[in-house]
Order: C-alpha cells, then sequence, then structure tokens
C-alpha cells in the first residue's frame, strides 16, 4: 500500500484550514499527494422514529461535513495548484480515524485547536493523541502563517532526537530556513552523529546552541523567533519526555510557532 502521501485532519475550524494550507505546501514540496480526512460520528438515536419521509436524521449534518471536505480542498489546490489532492469522509471518532490515516501517510498535519464536539482537533486530547501515537511525524500549526526565522530541533542524543534532526533538515531544505539543534547541556558530547548531516544536506545552515535552563521554558521563548519547533517522541537527560512529559505538552500549548513531533521509528522518509 502506497504510503507516500501527506494527511490532513479538518474539523471545519479555521485552524484547520491553515493546517490544510500548511498541509498542501508540505505536500508541494515533497512531490507527494494530500489526503483531507473529516472524521463523522452518526447522531444517535433514541426512540423508534417508524417510516421516514425524506432524508433521515443526521443526513444534513452528513451533507455538511461533505461540504467542509470540498472547502478544504478548494483552499489546498489554491494553495498548492501542483499537488494531487484527495478527500474522504470517515467514520468513527477523530482519534482513532487519524491513528490510522497516519499509518499510510508519510506526515500527518493538525490544528492546534478546533470548534469543540466529538471531532475537533483540540490540544490537549485529539493533537496530544496523535503526537503520542501516530506511526507518522505529527505537524500540528500553531501561531500566524506564514513565519520566518529558523528551524529549532531540540536535541538529547537519543535515537528519536536523531529522527527528529533528519525531519528538521529536511523541513530546512524545503524551506531554505537555517537550523539550530538546542542542545541539553549534558548531551552535547554525545551527539557527533550530528556533524554528519550537513553534508547530506549543504545548503542547510547549522547553529546549534545549548540549552541553559528548563528545556521547557527554553524551547517555547525560542519558538518566538522561528517558524518551526521539531521534537523526538522519545528522549532522555534533560529533555526526556518531549513528547508524553511536560516539555512537549507546553510546546504543543504555549508554542508561537507550529511544533513538529517526529517518532522514534516508523513513518519518516529517508
Amino acid at each position: 500500500m502506497n504510503t507516500e502521501r501527506v494527511v490532513v485532519g479538518i474539523d471545519g475550524s479555521e485552524q484547520a484550514l491553515a493546517a490544510v494550507r500548511a498541509a498542501a505546501t508540505e505536500a508541494y514540496h515533497r512531490g507527494e499527494p494530500l489526503h483531507i480526512v473529516h472524521a463523522f460520528i452518526w447522531p444517535s438515536l433514541h426512540v423508534d422514529v417508524g417510516p421516514v419521509a425524506g432524508d433521515l436524521p443526521g443526513t444534513g449534518l452528513r451533507h455538511h461535513a461533505e461540504s467542509l471536505l470540498g472547502e478544504a480542498t478548494a483552499e489546498a489546490r489554491k494553495t498548492a495548484p501542483q499537488v494531487a489532492v484527495t478527500a474522504a469522509l470517515i467514520d468513527g471518532a477523530a482519534t482513532p480515524v487519524l491513528l490510522e490515516e497516519s499509518r499510510r501517510a508519510t506526515l500527518l498535519v493538525l490544528g492546534d485547536r478546533g470548534m469543540g464536539g466529538i471531532s475537533s482537533v483540540v490540544v490537549g486530547s485529539v493533537a496530544v493523541h496523535a503526537a503520542a501515537h501516530a506511526h507518522c511525524p505529527v505537524l500540528v500549526i500553531r501561531g500566524a502563517e506564514p513565519a520566518a526565522g529558523p528551524v529549532v530541533v531540540g536535541v538529547d542524543g537519543s535515537e528519536g532526537a536523531e529522527r527528529a534532526v533528519r525531519f528538521a533538515f529536511e523541513e530546512c531544505a524545503y524551506r531554505g530556513a537555517e537550523l539550530v539543534p538546542m542542545l541539553a547541556w549534558n548531551d552535547s558530547a554525545r551527539t557527533d552523529w550530528l556533524a554528519a548531516w550537513p553534508e547530506r544536506y549543504p545548503d542547510v545552515v547549522v547553529r546549534p546552541e545549548l540549552i541553559r535552563g528548563h528545556p521547557r521554558n527554553v524551547l517555547v521563548e525560542r519558538s518566538k523567533s522561528a517558524q518551526l519547533v521539531v521534537l523526538g517522541s522519545r528522549g532522555r537527560g534533560a529533555v526526556k519526555g518531549l513528547l508524553l512529559g511536560s516539555v512537549s505538552q507546553t510546546l504543543l500549548h504555549h508554542s508561537a510557532c507550529p511544533v513538529a513531533v517526529v517518532p522514534a521509528t516508523g513513518g519518516s522518509r529517508g
């Protein structure tokens, strides 16, 4: 099964449309198609309504959901006309639908918050759960667009951090951006592998910085002058828990720019 595609989850919010634009741009740079997904749950009927003339209850909701997909598709094609776009309305709750879609994606893109309700992409629920359990990198769109500045990546010498660095270099190559690896002070001597990546991406300017202070506070502050913060999903040392701990939770809620969470295994290119 082809997994070379970018997937974006929508819920009808402005944040979701921002995610669609970002996903279309990512798909263009990667040379991949874009697949737009909206999770839909039929409303439950608690009484026997007998024969129904005309549309069944909930049909209007489904029509609205389909119109949201149409709007998102139009936005994607406007953003990146060269990208092949498909869309699907999938029965089910947002989290399991998106996690299943991540099995067939190189990148999952979500807005940082939605309209509320059962299908919205809300930081603290769907987006955080997807970042924790997706089979591919997850890009959560936050802040104003488009943003300037470097791509910042949290580095602690772990396998997860190495995959995050690979993802960050790819993003810098796409964006023409500078890369700022943020190194935990007690791991800076164990990141010799970082030196190998500039050979593969010679046009990317790399400017490492040491984390002085709590990684949570340092990375949030650094996000104010960045266009993207990249985190590995498993860490150790001073930046342990970049995904499931306080650092990632804080970045997903308070970063001033988009945040990408890269799993330690699976789903990544290269």
